[in-house]
């Protein structure tokens, strides 16, 4: 995969659910922390979505166990790309599972980076820049005269 990978947000099994927001808070960079094992190898990831609709739920006031293991609330065998998938397959996943990160792993299931919705358009745009970087922002709009200077 040519697109560039972020380095994702990685916590051991057996972390809290605080120290996994804690750690999305700390970054400043995305929404998922992955959860990986001793040898690195992906095996869960907690997701906003996980956050928002398993933990916090209908009811906010209820209230969280921010100690409860992340284990109880993070999604187990997510769906992955690996190195030498295409951008193609990242956008197919993303729209068909509504997945804004996709974990990379290689081939020993080993995580290596995140590919997040930006950094597909940031790779479209720099390989397609007259194509993309020159229509308007509505496709109608018809501009009476040249824009700048």
């Amino acid at each position: 995969m040519v697109v560039g990978r972020r380095q994702p947000v990685a916590m051991p099994p057996g972390s809290t659910i605080g120290d996994c927001l804690r750690a999305i808070v700390a970054t400043g960079t995305g929404d998922s922390v992955f959860i990986t094992d001793a040898e690195n190898r992906l095996i869960g990831v907690l997701t906003e979505r996980d956050v928002f609709g398993r933990l916090v739920g209908p009811d906010v006031a209820s209230g969280a166990d921010l100690d409860a293991p992340v284990e109880t609330y993070m999604t187990t065998n997510p769906h992955t790309l690996h190195l030498e998938q295409t951008v193609r397959d990242a956008l197919e996943l993303m729209q068909s599972s509504r997945y804004r990160n996709v974990p990379v792993v290689d081939e020993n299931g080993k995580l290596v980076g995140v590919v997040r919705q930006v950094d597909i358009l940031k790779f479209l745009a720099e390989s397609f820049p007259e194509e993309l970087l020159n229509l308007p922002p509505r496709p109608h709009q018809r501009m009476e005269q040249a824009e700048g200077g």
